[in-house]
């Protein structure tokens, strides 16, 4: 276990060291940088200085220096935890995430856990009454949930919470709250506005799971150790959750690593640009349009970072939840 443990803990420094490069450099391709757009903004603006503003800037971030020298300084100071200076809103990098980053982790825990509570349950029911009315309206559901973009959904449940509910939408908090200190009143008004966007992230997420988790699980219902643990006289509900549903839930732990840990990082950029979250997707969204190089290439590396202890967890899960796996 060790052994496999320091493998791929080297190959996912590799990794990491490969992304962040190549990451690097394809922010870097489009012409010009970020200052570029910033200066034609002041000189459309009327501001002469605006060049001489751009130069002390360009020397302030390295940018006057070649790529291969703006990255190792960036690479050896990320180590360190200095992720640089962001260019659009001249803080440190390192600053903008922790603003962002818990309000992300909460949003994504919520949102996981809406998806699996209401995907597992009705997987199992679908894959068991196979082909019944109830089978039918939720696969009919399910199609529809697969089908529809978040950010539609997001504008359809934004506009039955401020026409029907008469809610106050857009963001995470009320007004009186957006930069109050935390108390119990400002937990309360978070947990009101936050079951929008985690209603919104956990629909088509459940809507996948639901199709993974009937074929998988009508699948296991035909293995010959279930047939056998009928043949010992076990109730069908023991079969059904402790035997079969434990072999077809492996799939569903590869997406769990896969998608719980980077959500925290990326999660829905789309949904969260179109209700106003204070969340981490489209501050990487922007800094990616704009160019803001320390900024996208940090985020770019937190998810790939990320996604690998995701990935390593899952595999560890799986080798805990299947002996198969395990033996093999």
């Amino acid at each position: 276990m060790l052994a496999y443990l320091a493998r791929r803990i080297t190959y996912a420094l590799i990794m990491v060291v490969l992304v962040s490069f190549v990451g690097f450099l394809i922010i870097d391709l489009p012409p010009g940088d970020f200052l570029t757009q910033k200066l034609a903004e002041l000189q459309s603006r009327g501001d002469r200085s605006a060049e001489l503003r751009i130069a002390e800037y360009r020397a302030r971030y390295g940018l006057d220096k070649p790529l291969l020298t703006r990255y190792w300084i960036w690479a050896t100071h990320f180590i360190t935890g200095d992720f640089g200076e962001s260019f659009q809103y001249e803080r440190p990098v390192s600053d903008l995430l922790s603003q962002r980053l818990m309000m992300t982790a909460v949003l994504a825990i919520a949102t996981l856990a809406i998806t699996w509570l209401v995907a597992i349950p009705i997987g199992v029911y679908s894959a068991v009454h196979q082909y019944s009315l109830g089978d039918q309206i939720f696969t009919t559901i399910s199609f529809i949930g697969l089908g529809m973009p978040g950010f539609l959904l997001a504008l359809i449940i934004l506009f039955f919470a401020a026409v029907i509910l008469k809610q106050d939408i857009g963001g995470l908090f009320s007004r009186q709250y957006q930069d109050a200190p935390w108390s119990i009143g400002k937990v309360i008004d978070l947990l009101k506005h936050l079951w929008i966007p985690a209603l919104i992230g956990s629909v088509t997420g459940a809507a996948g799971l639901i199709r993974i988790m009937r074929g998988n699980l009508l699948d296991t219902l035909g293995q010959p150790f279930v047939e056998a643990a009928r043949a010992r006289g076990l109730p069908n509900r023991t079969v059904v959750w402790k035997h079969a549903v434990r072999v077809a839930i492996n799939p569903l732990i590869v997406i769990l690593g896969s998608e719980a840990l980077p959500s925290i990082i990326g999660g829905n950029a789309l949904v969260a640009m179109v209700l106003n979250l204070p969340t981490t997707g489209p501050l990487f969204v922007q800094a990616l349009q704009t160019q803001d190089m320390y900024l996208a290439g940090t985020g770019l590396v937190f998810y790939t970072i990320f996604l690998l202890i995701g990935n390593l967890l899952a595999d560890l899960a799986l080798a805990w939840a299947d002996p198969r796996i395990r033996l093999g």
